[in-house]
């Protein structure tokens, strides 16, 4: 069978957000992980029953009985690094950056390592069902980074990642870097006439014809996963359908493109190439001897099954110690016994799995008015389980605050107010609600009122000004702060055993918090 070449950047998107990476990771590895792949329909099927059982695949999408799907989401974790065939047994195998996501590892961090370090060639890229144009020696996620922060570019659309970015952004040199930026700023400037004339000749889309109603629809649909991986690093966002490098990460993505790290070698060798490429963080290179396969047990399979249960849950709320609660979650979600699963969780994820949900923290910040109450009660998950303080969500009661929160431990009250926007500005309804309605609503309460506080995506240049008014009007001290440092100080407050003394003081800096503060 003759495959065709795809001439444009290819990223596999059974699912266009890397969201769902750990469940469909657990997933996978609870019924494949130590067996045979390759030509397993059993196992195919199995995986794709696995993933139908939590909801990661519809039932529906199974258009055959051959395990398809199931081959579908495993390309998925390979083309990131997360899985590879051991040569010599032809087992499946995690790399490091996979086994650290199962074990709890805050995923954006594993997922943006792997993201930034995606390239073609790749094992993935070079596989006979994908063929990628061997012109493409790049690592995408990087030259987009280049592009985003060049003072020539600044942004970019969608479009212009579709008919410009991925089908002549072929390599790093300087010359074809000129050359993408010299193409972006004539097609800004004439649009669809300054591409080249035989466009679909050389970019045609791999599977089939032109759809003349929508002929970019390929490429955009590429261009819209690629912007959506790049979210996920929480480098950039999209801004009004531009993508922008968010405001206080402009420091690390200098850091990032001052290094230039060599390619990974040999491509073409499954097993050498993905053990390199799925090195994660915390490793320089992955020295593991997996010659010896082992022995599958019942208690693997327990121990498979309640990792699986346990990733999926700490996506959902924020887990920040095994308590008597979790287990009995976790034991009723997995069908195992209570001392089997608190055996278990103690042992793999006796600091809990707080990085999961955050991931999906920083996605609510930015999705605007229409889920705030989704990002509302987030934060109320994170001041109880992470922060250990009483919480309430008082934001439909009217005339309040979205969040109260009581700290019995240190004596004080505090009031939160979310905002889903990523350049979120104190207007003049909003400074006059908290002047004269949230703030006077909590002044005579048992514990004095010691801060009010805004948590956003990012906020515009005169937040400062803006909590300084408030606080010079009521004589309470108020902060705003990102969803970033946010999630930075979550991650501080267990690593650094913060207390309720030392919240109050952060949040009640009377001006944005910044990482340093944190």
């Amino acid at each position: 069978m003759v495959v065709s070449i795809i001439n444009y950047w290819w990223v596999t998107r059974p699912k266009r957000k890397l969201n769902s990476v750990p469940e469909v990771l657990a997933a996978v590895a609870s019924v494949s992980l130590d067996n045979e792949w390759n030509g397993q329909r059993n196992t195919h099927l199995n995986v794709e029953e696995a993933l139908e059982a939590y909801k990661l695949k519809r039932i529906g999408e199974r258009r055959d009985h051959s395990g398809s799907g199931a081959r579908t989401y495993m390309a998925w974790l390979k083309s990131l690094g997360l899985t590879f065939t051991q040569e010599s047994t032809g087992l499946l195998k995690l790399t490091l950056a996979g086994e650290a996501i199962l074990a709890g590892a805050p995923p954006v961090d594993i997922l943006k390592n792997q993201v930034l370090k995606y390239q073609f060639p790749s094992a993935y890229s070079i596989g006979r069902n994908i063929n990628v144009n061997p012109r493409f020696k790049i690592r995408p996620f990087r030259f987009l980074l280049r592009l985003l922060n060049d003072p020539q570019i600044d942004y970019l659309t969608q479009e212009e990642i579709a008919k410009i970015i991925i089908v002549n952004a072929e390599n790093e040199t300087e010359r074809c870097y000129k050359s993408v930026v010299e193409r972006l700023l004539n097609f800004r400037s004439f649009g669809e006439s300054s591409l080249d004339n035989d466009f679909f000749d050389k970019y045609a889309p791999s599977k089939g014809n032109i759809n003349i109603a929508n002929p970019y629809g390929y490429l955009n649909d590429i261009a819209n996963t690629l912007i959506n991986w790049m979210e996920y690093t929480q480098l950039a966002k999209r801004e009004h359908d531009f993508l922008v490098i968010l405001e206080d990460k402009f420091e690390e993505v200098d850091s990032i493109l001052s290094i230039s790290p060599p390619f990974i070698d040999r491509p073409e060798n499954d097993e050498y190439f993905q053990r390199k490429y799925g090195v994660d963080p915390n490793h320089t290179k992955d020295n593991r001897n997996l010659i010896n396969s082992r022995t599958i047990t019942a208690h693997m399979i327990a121990e498979q099954k309640i990792t699986q249960a346990f990733i999926s849950e700490s996506l959902r709320y924020p887990i920040s110690r095994i308590d008597a609660k979790v287990i009995a979650n976790i034991s009723y979600v997995s069908g195992f016994e209570y001392r089997v699963v608190e055996q278990i969780l103690l042992r793999k994820y006796p600091h809990g799995a707080i990085g999961s949900f955050m991931s999906n923290y920083f996605e609510m910040a930015f999705r605007g008015r229409d889920e705030a109450i989704e990002f509302e009660t987030a934060t109320v998950e994170i001041f109880e389980n992470v922060f250990g303080m009483k919480a309430n969500h008082v934001g439909p009661i009217g005339l309040t605050p979205d969040i109260l929160v009581i700290s019995d431990d240190a004596g004080y009250l505090g009031i939160i107010d979310n905002k889903a926007y990523s350049r979120y500005s104190i207007t003049n309804d909003h400074k006059n609600r908290m002047i004269y309605n949230y703030i006077p609503s909590y002044q005579r309460d048992e514990y004095p009122l010691a801060f009010f506080t805004y948590i956003a995506g990012g906020f515009g240049n005169n937040i400062n000004r803006q909590l300084n008014d408030i606080s010079s009007a009521t004589n309470v001290h108020g902060s705003a702060i990102n969803v970033s440092n946010m999630i930075q100080l979550v991650q501080n407050f267990s690593e650094y055993s913060y207390d309720h003394f030392t919240l109050k003081d952060i949040f009640s800096l009377d001006r944005q918090i910044t990482q340093s503060d944190i």
